[in-house]
């Protein structure tokens, strides 16, 4: 099958020279935001959507959008702790970071049922991703390095954290938003 996989993600590599001192105090102008972020979580996104699926078939439009708005928030800010954006995170403009998730139409693309194994069937890829984490945020402190120095972000560090976040936006549409029944591949390409 070599159709693109229907979760996509992207991040602008900063051709330009990055705020140093903004670099230098990222652990703590990121708490604010944060705070917002964790608030918002309080708001639970996938046990409705899955109750929907399974006994209405349903996938409102409206909770569609407001989940894909809410993890493109959540990813603006998670560039923008990894140093790849200098750029404090907007609550609503799109800025470096693009996802997109496909609609789905609940009676037609998406089993009602797979739902409740969807998380299981992650599993795999939630451990892979624990230990590309911890790679992600060890490229993010070498950056943060090269940035205090250099004023740039080094591409392949770039790069692998993109790659990174690409794989874990793959996983959370599959098991957690459940916009897609096809399984995500094991890859940091796009």
């Amino acid at each position: 099958m070599n159709e693109p996989y229907p979760v996509k993600f992207s991040v602008d590599y900063p051709d330009r020279p990055l705020d140093r001192l903004t670099t230098a105090f990222r652990i703590f102008t990121v708490i604010p935001i944060v705070i917002v972020l964790a608030a918002l979580r309080a708001s639970v996104l996938f046990a409705p959507v899955l109750l929907l699926l399974l006994f209405r078939q349903k996938y409102p439009r409206w909770w569609f959008d407001w989940n894909i708005e809410y993890q493109r928030f959540g990813n603006r800010i998670l560039v923008y702790a990894l140093l790849m954006d200098d750029r404090y995170p907007s609550t609503d403009e799109e800025q470096a970071v693009h996802l997109e998730y496909p609609y789905p139409g609940a009676r037609n693309d998406v089993n009602r049922w797979l739902p409740l194994v969807k998380w299981l069937l992650a599993i795999p890829h939630l451990v892979v991703l624990l230990f590309l984490a911890i790679g992600a945020v060890l490229a993010a402190v070498a950056a943060w390095f090269a940035i205090l120095f250099t004023g740039r972000y080094p591409r392949g560090l770039f790069d692998f954290v993109e790659g990174v976040l690409r794989w874990e936006n793959r996983v959370v549409g599959y098991a957690f938003a459940l916009v897609t029944d096809r399984y995500p591949p094991f890859s940091l390409r796009a």
